[in-house]
């Protein structure tokens, strides 16, 4: 749970490799400069994620980085656009020489922009997979490498417009078939982007150029052999969100679909999250960025009715988001000062008058709450990148989610850190875990008429702030 603990993980990950391993960085965005362990440039044992990957290429490890691509990558001399930084980012680390190292930068031809996809959207995937020698392990999340990441409750470490201002995420770290299950994916992503028409781009230093080396290496081969584990009770999903067409350009060009995925595309996260929200019997519990829609969405993937029918049959339905927006986010500022128009209108205004209030709506100031999480009833838990709208649910954004069914502790224990962060209290003191283990008892925290009676609250404390209805 959040940069803090996350990124210092993978960092870790990546140390370890060796000669004959494979490193693999799916992301939306990649900050070269970025530090894993949250130290700045001047500090002492700074290391930046680019040094990281090319001391890594450079000792044999078979290191492939995508970063998202857009449509509308021309070769404008612009600096500006969708996904401008991403072309700078990929030039530096085509660029990179370890430091005391000689010869060609080792990650020359390592680095690729994916265009892939629906012109609105993004490949908005974000994936770390480390294998070799036996040992495979991937990071899924919503937590890219870049500024800005790094963080820990209670959230007010950095600061933005003079104020103090978090960041909250959340990612899984997976072993075993799982992991094989996101090997498989990036060698899938790379096949495609691989498979796209050369395009020109251009880069600040060396004006016009292509968008993607010519060739590109040959797709990853097929993951290293793992031991299954006993689950001890746990079932995981890699889940994956694709629209039907591989190129969606402007008209009057032609739409092409895809060669190497199923042609009417994938969307395995809005399936498991429709069954998930419609079996739910006690509370549904979401942590997401905007809970609206944005251009690109589609109505026939939209989560609201299950949501709105989970309220309507007594469900607790709890939705977090954030209380400002991330510093390049269009919106900027102040955010959730009230409910939505998709959640007024589309959930609650649907209800009938004594179960609107099975609904609410929280906003966590001065924290931009970036994380996608899914908990339904202390069972079922989903954690990726896929925002709850419906361009994530229908494929225009690419997605990868993972699932996890528990018959065990483990989605309780996760819900108790998730809500002792948004109390301000300690998840390791035996009064709160003992207050917040029984979630029929401690939805109380949320509403006073959810709770049981008796039910004492911790308390919302100033970071949190009921939106409505």
């Amino acid at each position: 749970m959040d940069g803090g603990e996350y990124l210092p993980a993978v960092a870790d990950a990546v140390e370890r490799t060796r000669a004959g391993d494979a490193l693999f960085v799916l992301g939306l965005q990649l900050d070269p400069d970025t530090d894993l362990r949250g130290r700045d440039p001047g500090e002492e044992g700074y290391l930046p994620v680019g040094e990281m990957l090319a001391r890594a290429a450079a000792r044999g490890v078979d290191v492939r980085v995508l970063l998202a691509g857009s449509v509308f990558t021309s070769g404008l001399p612009l600096k500006v656009g969708p996904f401008a930084a991403n072309v700078a980012a990929a030039a530096a680390l085509r660029r990179w020489i370890p430091d005391g190292a000689r010869g060609e930068p080792p990650l020359a031809d390592r680095v690729v922009l994916d265009w892939s996809g629906h012109r609105l959207g993004s490949n908005h995937q974000k994936a770390i997979v480390v294998g070799g020698q036996g040992q495979l392990v991937a990071f899924v999340g919503g937590i890219d490498l870049a500024p800005g990441r790094w963080d820990l409750p209670p959230h007010g470490s950095m600061e933005r417009a003079g104020e103090p201002w978090g960041w909250h995420d959340a990612g899984q770290r997976l072993v075993g078939p799982a992991a094989t299950d996101v090997w498989n994916v990036v060698r899938e992503r790379w096949r495609d982007a691989a498979s796209l028409p050369a395009r020109p781009a251009w880069y600040r230093e060396g004006g016009l150029g292509p968008l993607n080396p010519r060739p590109l290496p040959a797709e990853p081969g097929p993951p290293p052999e793992v031991a299954r584990r006993e689950g001890g009770g746990i079932t995981v999903s890699v889940l994956r969100s694709y629209g039907p067409w591989k190129q969606h350009p402007p008209p009057p060009a032609p739409r092409r679909p895809w060669t190497h995925r199923p042609r009417g595309g994938v969307r395995e996260i809005f399936a498991t999250l429709s069954k998930a929200i419609d079996a739910a019997r006690l509370y549904v519990y979401v942590e997401d960025q905007y809970f609206r829609e944005y251009p690109g969405g589609d109505r026939d993937y939209e989560l609201y009715p299950q949501l709105r029918d989970a309220a309507a049959r007594g469900v607790r339905v709890l939705l977090l988001g954030s209380g400002v927006g991330r510093p390049d986010d269009v919106r900027g500022g102040e955010v959730n000062r009230e409910l939505t128009a998709d959640v007024r209108d589309k959930i609650v205004a649907q209800l009938p008058e004594d179960r609107r209030h099975n609904v609410a709506v929280y906003r966590v100031e001065r924290v931009t709450v970036h994380s996608k999480v899914v908990l339904v009833d202390d069972r079922f838990a989903c954690i990726g990148s896929a925002n709850l709208f419906s361009r994530s649910m229908a494929g225009t954004d690419h997605e990868l989610s993972v699932a996890v069914v528990d018959a065990g502790s483990r989605v309780r224990d996760l819900r108790i850190r998730l809500w002792s962060d948004h109390l301000r209290c300690d998840p390791d003191d035996p009064e709160v875990r003992r207050r917040l283990a029984d979630a029929t008892r401690s939805l109380g925290e949320w509403r006073d008429s959810w709770g049981t009676p008796g039910y004492r609250p911790i308390g919302r404390g100033p970071a949190l702030k009921l939106v409505g209805p």
